[in-house]
């Protein structure tokens, strides 16, 4: 009577929270539940309670692993019970409830369903379900390290005499730290000292005395502080300054006496962790004088060398090999300075050694500098750099791989300081002729074959040859009169039409430099080609591909010799009488020099001079014709053999074409090598 009572007043009292307490059954109990019958249900604890299910009665249909009939229990979403059959009272309260407990403020749920028949009527289930304080004590996570105390809804921790209750509320912890400034001797110890140290403790004892003096540290013999098996420091002692931190130390082996702290301001920290029964460590404290220390900057050497120096005292520093001298932020050019030891016991000036900086070097044109092993990267001593060019078509002239030096220079293994450079691969077409030819008399070449070859299709017709990817060279006559800025050459086409096409590149005049030597005027009757020759520098950059790449240039005692067979090539006249509109090739022969100096005369029956500065050449019909002027003679001929190719010769002059003669006349190029290369370097700077 008093229990039901009891029960009707707690739930009147819940009646705004009425999950806090109350019965669950299966529909239909006790009569029996249905088939194909199902419920969920589910409540939740407030925090600092737990909620509990207490099974009064249990009869469901039996099965393998309840597959048929099943009562399933959910703590927080996870399953811990699933029930079928029937338990009696004794083994609901002894083996099921006991585990139908939920967390802290968790929730239980369950999950009632039967099949679709049952061999006879089962009358289901019956439950109370109750909410209680949850004794957060007796869980290990707790996280009290002393003193747990349980209250209704929560828990307190508290701590043994001696400790304090950190501000987390859960760790025990002493009272150990202490300021000493001002005294100028006095000991120092861990908590408890000589008895075993308190857990959890974080120390710190301040040391501080007049600047001009350093404070000593004298440990007893006695010392130990937790250390692991394999040397790491559980609990520790630290002495940390302004500058340096000495430490951790621990172990059985005290620190050296005297520690010499050269500093007039120390903390003393020691830290335990929650377990062990060490005893600690204790130790004297006193002053001296500020001394300098014998080192005044890493990477130097001192003179003259003492163990300490006092007030006053003067040294000569000396950087080691590739360092020099940093003087308040700024790298200096010297690697020795002068020190005075002052009375605080600093050097003065404070300058240190630094690694020299070579800084980044001039990446080559055409070229990629990567730096090599220093993360993050940098250039100082004993860093590395590589260069690579960037594209097939260039090759690196030089080392690729230099090192920063002592001396501030990069420096490559064989000891050149000299940086390499990214020169065009010069008279290797990708593609390669497939037979021998027969311009006049010779056969079409196939896009590729000739990458080297230009077109001038106005004021005059001719050709031009691409030395580099800013520079091409022709007839002087050719471009003789015509503004610097209004040339346009044409590559990377065999077709003469189709010189606006796709692919086809357009290549404009900055500037055009005819050579020195050769006589500007119209050339209808003039008698001497000689130094027929013209620079031609591009407004841009050429890019090079497989149908536009440069030829090379001869060494300049390459010579020409009788019966040499080159190539020549060009869109000039042809034995049909007309202009070529594809480009044609034709392999031929250098003649001797007696066949050169019988020159052919003009129209007004002038002889024609031949120079030092010419050679001439043909074959039986075949020959260079009008409109082939400034283009290349090539050495060796043309073949499937490949390079590399050399620039022997440019289309200069000659008798008319089809005369019979097949005698053309070239400027002898290895004679031009130097003012070559002399002009392109002074027009395209160091």
């Amino acid at each position: 009577m008093f229990t039901l009572s009891l029960l009707g007043v707690l739930l009147l009292s819940h009646s705004s929270q009425s999950t806090l307490l109350g019965w669950v059954e299966s529909p239909g109990y006790p009569s029996g539940y249905l088939p194909h019958s199902s419920m969920n249900w589910s409540r939740c604890a407030p925090r600092g309670h737990a909620l509990s299910l207490r099974l009064l009665h249990l009869d469901l249909e039996d099965s393998q692993d309840c597959e048929n009939d099943a009562l399933k229990v959910f703590s927080d979403g996870g399953l811990i019970s699933v029930l079928c059959g029937k338990r009696d009272f004794e083994e609901l309260h002894s083996s099921v409830n006991p585990s139908l407990v939920s967390s802290s403020g968790g929730c239980l749920s369950i999950s009632f369903h039967s099949d679709f028949s049952n061999p006879r009527r089962h009358t289901g289930f019956k439950g109370f379900y109750t909410v209680q304080d949850f004794d957060e004590c007796e869980d290990q996570n707790n996280q009290c390290s002393q003193f747990c105390h349980n209250f209704v809804g929560g828990y307190r921790c508290s701590c043994r005499h001696g400790y304090l209750l950190a501000d987390d509320k859960h760790t025990c912890t002493v009272s150990c730290t202490e300021d000493l400034s001002g005294q100028n001797s006095g000991d120092v110890s861990s908590p408890s000292w000589s008895g075993s140290y308190a857990e959890n403790a974080n120390c710190v004892s301040t040391l501080s005395v007049e600047n001009h003096l350093q404070l000593e540290l004298h440990f007893s013999s006695t010392f130990d502080v937790e250390q692991s098996a394999d040397g790491e420091c559980i609990d520790a002692v630290t002495v940390e300054t302004p500058s340096v931190t000495l430490g951790p130390f621990c172990g059985s082996s005290p620190p050296p006496s005297p520690l010499l702290t050269h500093s007039h301001h120390v903390r003393i920290r020691f830290t335990s962790d929650g377990f062990g029964a060490n005893r600690g460590f204790s130790l004297h404290f006193r002053t001296r004088d500020k001394v300098c220390p014998a080192v005044v900057t890493s990477h130097s050497m001192v003179t003259p060398q003492r163990a300490e120096h006092h007030q006053g005292q003067m040294v000569t520093v000396a950087c080691d090999a590739g360092y020099v001298v940093n003087s308040q932020g700024v790298q200096t050019l010297t690697s020795q300075f002068e020190a005075t030891c002052d009375i605080t016991g600093t050097w003065t000036p404070g300058y240190t050694c630094e690694p020299v900086d070579c800084g980044f070097p001039d990446v080559p044109a055409d070229g990629i500098l990567q730096l090599v092993g220093s993360e993050p990267p940098h250039t100082q001593y004993k860093d590395q750099v590589q260069f690579n060019c960037s594209s097939k078509y260039y090759r690196l002239d030089g080392d690729d791989t230099y090192t920063c030096n002592a001396s501030g220079e990069w420096m490559s293994a064989d000891g050149t300081t000299e940086l390499p450079e990214c020169t065009a691969v010069c008279g290797q077409p990708e593609s390669f002729f497939a037979s021998a030819g027969r311009i006049l008399g010779g056969q079409n070449a196939k896009l590729g074959q000739i990458p080297w070859q230009l077109l001038i299709k106005s004021p005059n017709r001719g050709g031009a040859s691409l030395i580099s990817d800013r520079w091409a060279v022709t007839a002087a006559h050719v471009v003789d009169g015509v503004p610097e800025t209004s040339l346009r050459l044409y590559g990377s086409l065999v077709d003469a039409r189709t010189s606006s096409g796709p692919g086809v590149a357009v290549l404009n005049s900055k500037r055009i430099i005819i050579h020195p030597g050769y006589t500007k005027g119209t050339h209808t009757e003039r008698t001497n080609f000689d130094n027929d020759i013209a620079l031609i520098r591009f407004s841009s950059r050429v890019n090079f591909g497989p149908n536009l790449l440069p030829i090379c240039l001869p060494e300049p005692d390459r010579g020409i010799w009788e019966n040499e067979q080159g190539t020549v090539s060009g869109w000039g006249m042809t034995e049909k009488q007309h202009k070529a509109a594809l480009l044609k090739y034709a392999h031929i022969s250098a003649y001797s020099l007696d066949e050169c100096q019988r020159t052919p005369t003009t129209l007004s029956n002038k002889a024609m001079t031949f120079t030092n500065n010419m050679f001439c050449a043909g074959a039986t019909g075949k020959d260079s014709c009008q409109g082939d002027s400034g283009g290349p003679f090539v050495l060796p001929m043309l073949s499937s053999d490949g390079g590399p190719y050399v620039l022997g010769g440019i289309v200069s002059w000659g008798p008319p074409c089809r005369s019979g003669d097949n005698k053309g006349y070239y400027t002898k190029v290895e004679n031009y090598v130097e003012w070559i290369k002399h002009t392109m370097k002074t027009e395209d700077g160091p």
